[in-house]
């Protein structure tokens, strides 16, 4: 049987940069809090859901009704948890900037799952059933999102009540978080993966050959 000997230090340090450079930056951080808000907005934006707020009183005054979809409960339901949301992401380490944050496996992953579906013996140093926990990366993400929100509470409830004809990230992310010089990832949108099929055809061939390989050449 073939063995790769994968370490998960060079896994990690997958097309490689400094730590603090792999680390989520403020740009990326906002960027898919206002994504993930948006689209979870967006689930209940047809709502017909009328709510009827106050008490009923002796006067016979009846309660006040407001649309759900533009109400403050809708808000909140959206906010509720949104920085989970972001768990959902991995690290797709052969993509540039923002771009390496996307929700399904990597194309690394995929590889190395492909192999061990063929009978090849993968090591990265922790156990198979834990390769599909979040990373280090996306955790930092998840908690960087959680201050971010608090701290620009009522920038997000300004937004929602007054200004949802802009997109979040422009009224938030450009307008009040981040200085001009850190806005880069706002305008990288992702275009589709480039060069996979040349990639597959190597490790199959790599695998057929009976070498062994460490992650930087995968």
């Amino acid at each position: 049987m073939n063995f790769f000997l994968l370490s998960f230090f060079w896994l990690s340090g997958f097309l490689i940069a400094d730590e603090d450079e792999r680390l989520p930056n403020k740009c990326e951080v906002c960027k898919f809090l206002s994504v993930e808000l948006q689209a979870a907005l967006a689930k209940t934006g047809r709502s017909k859901e009328v709510l009827e707020l106050g008490e009923v009183l002796d006067t016979g005054k009846r309660r006040r009704k407001i649309k759900y979809n533009t109400s403050e409960t809708r808000l909140t339901e959206a906010v509720d948890n949104i920085c989970e949301r972001i768990l959902q992401y991995s690290v797709h380490a052969e993509r540039p900037g923002s771009l390496r944050y996307a929700k399904g496996a990597s194309q690394t992953m995929t590889t190395l799952k492909n192999l061990v579906n063929k009978g090849v013996k993968v090591e990265l140093g922790l156990p198979y059933e834990l390769w599909d926990e979040p990373s280090v990366e996306v955790s930092v993400m998840k908690k960087q999102c959680e201050t971010m929100l608090e701290q620009y509470e009522e920038v997000v409830e300004d937004w929602y009540f007054h200004h949802q004809d802009q997109r979040l990230e422009r009224f938030l992310c450009q307008s009040q978080v981040l200085q001009s010089s850190e806005q880069e990832c706002l305008n990288e949108v992702w275009k589709g993966d480039t060069g996979i099929k040349g990639a597959e055809e190597a490790t199959s061939e790599s695998a057929g050959e009976g070498k062994t390989h460490d992650a930087g050449e995968l």
